[in-house]
């Protein structure tokens, strides 16, 4: 019981609201300042009775400071819905309560219009990863996330599934030679390339986007940390794809995962930190503040995001001609998705702005890339425009447990064992990215099948990731 930590649901037991104060109060327990933990829930308790006589405290004086201030914030506060508008859940009994918690939270935004929680859905920051929120004239930062148009892009190519197997050195190099990883990392000047999305004029036109026109340079056609990939893989279609002209058989694939690196983190903290102070809303709601897309903050922020998202897609589009140039090979067809973005769509004949916060688009018709792990297949997906859903599915497997935990749970050995069974070359990598931290994508799948249909299997077999320990940035 000592070292048990105290949360919030122990400080709400001693008769704290949830609102501002209880964040104080946590972040106060967060350094226990050498405290036991019923010494520290003693002084809350105290503190709670008499806020006044500890407002001189070197430790709880802040708390002091907040609660006595709290009537006057609380009148400036956006009001919450008391309950919030119905939402579809796909795969709910697989979806943790904390991600289910967060949508609920969501969902009584003023501005909230229709919702839906992916199968692969976990705990976020504000929105839940797997999250889908419609929203009326108002944009969300930490509904779209931090790495902003973060982005799946497939290429297919004329050549059989056999030349994998027969060339594993030659396609080793080629990822190597023409793929960068790591949080922070980049090309040196003489290696960048150019391209037209560094022409966008928004570069000259918003201070903090000048500021960050140089690292997108730098930063273009490199990919980030944590679960970002460059991979070869077999796609596989089962029967002709009359769409994209593709004929039953195994093909050669390159299939990666990245974002818009550090300028999209960059403007994601920016405008999260300005919605904040212009959208007050209580604590629990905090990081889902909005813009509304009527004011110049609002508009400034969804042209950032659009050329966060443009970047994006650029930073695939170098890394895929670079390796289709290196392979010589024809090219069959690209497919290409966000997620981590928001759109203008049209909901039940409204216009609304939907948030998909590590969802995939899946309007009638539109296709996408779901994605397992290292070791498992993913899926060339199209959609079915499913309405409760938002034209949406998935944007992976989801993750079963946290990067720390996965650490703390499986061995190198376990990893490097499932990877041979399977015939699967790692470049790179840690524990916290293991197959076995994800869902089974069959499952989620199997969860979304009035979504989308399955087009093909995509299944990896070498996959370079960052192996420095950084994560998305």
């Amino acid at each position: 019981m000592e070292n048990k930590r105290i949360n919030g649901n122990d400080l709400i037991a001693l008769g704290f609201k949830e609102n501002h104060t209880l964040g104080v109060a946590l972040k106060i327990n967060s350094k226990r300042h050498g405290y036991t933990r019923e010494e520290m829930l003693e002084k809350f308790r105290s503190v709670l009775e008499d806020p006044m006589s500890y407002s001189e405290d070197a430790v709880f004086g802040i708390l002091s400071s907040a609660m006595l201030g709290q009537d006057a914030v609380d009148k400036s506060l956006i009001v919450l819905n008391e309950t919030p508008v119905d939402y579809a859940i796909y795969g709910a009994s697989e979806i943790e309560t904390g991600a289910k918690a967060q949508m609920n939270v969501a969902m009584k935004l003023p501005v909230a219009v229709a919702g839906a929680l992916m199968p692969d859905a976990h705990q976020g920051y504000g929105l839940p990863i797997g999250g889908v929120l419609a929203t009326s004239n108002a944009v969300i930062p930490y509904g779209v996330g931090v790495d902003i148009g973060c982005r799946m892009a497939l290429s297919i190519f004329d050549l059989p599934a056999s030349f994998l197997e027969e060339n594993v050195m030659l396609l080793k190099d080629v990822i190597l030679r023409n793929s960068k990883f790591g949080a922070g990392n980049g090309y040196l000047r003489h290696e960048r390339v150019d391209h037209g999305v560094l022409d966008n004029k928004l570069f000259t036109e918003n201070s903090l986007l000048s500021s960050l026109k140089d690292k997108a340079w730098t930063q273009l056609g490199s990919s980030g940390g944590g679960n970002h990939f460059v991979e070869f893989g077999v796609v596989e279609f089962e029967e002709k794809d009359e769409v994209l002209n593709i004929e039953r058989g195994t093909y050669l694939g390159l299939l990666t995962h990245s974002g818009s690196r550090g300028m999209g983190a960059t403007i994601a903290a920016h405008y999260t930190k300005l919605a904040k102070s212009l959208c007050k809303l209580p604590y629990q709601a905090e990081n889902l503040a909005y813009l509304d897309l009527d004011t110049h903050e609002g508009q400034e922020y969804w042209l950032a995001m659009n050329l966060a998202g443009d970047y994006a897609s650029a930073c695939h589009e170098v890394i895929h001609e670079k390796i289709t140039v290196a392979l010589g090979a024809e090219l069959l067809a690209k497919v290409e998705n966000h997620h981590n973005f928001a759109w203008k769509e049209t909901w039940n004949g409204q216009e609304v702005i939907v948030h998909r916060k590590g969802a995939t688009p899946a309007a009638k018709g539109v296709m996408g890339i779901i994605p397992g792990s290292m070791a498992t297949p993913g899926f060339l997906v199209r959609g079915k425009g499913e309405s409760n859903a938002i034209q949406s599915a998935s944007h992976g497997a989801g993750r079963l447990m946290s990067r720390t935990q996965a650490i703390k749970t499986f061995s190198a050995h376990d990893l490097k064992e499932m990877l041979t069974d399977k015939g699967i070359t790692l470049l790179g990598a840690g524990m916290d990215e293991a197959p076995m931290a994800y869902k089974d994508i069959h499952a989620v799948m199997a969860s979304q099948k009035d979504l989308v249909d399955v087009v093909a299997k995509f299944s990896p077999k070498i996959v370079r990731m960052a192996d420095d320990g950084s994560r998305e940035e």
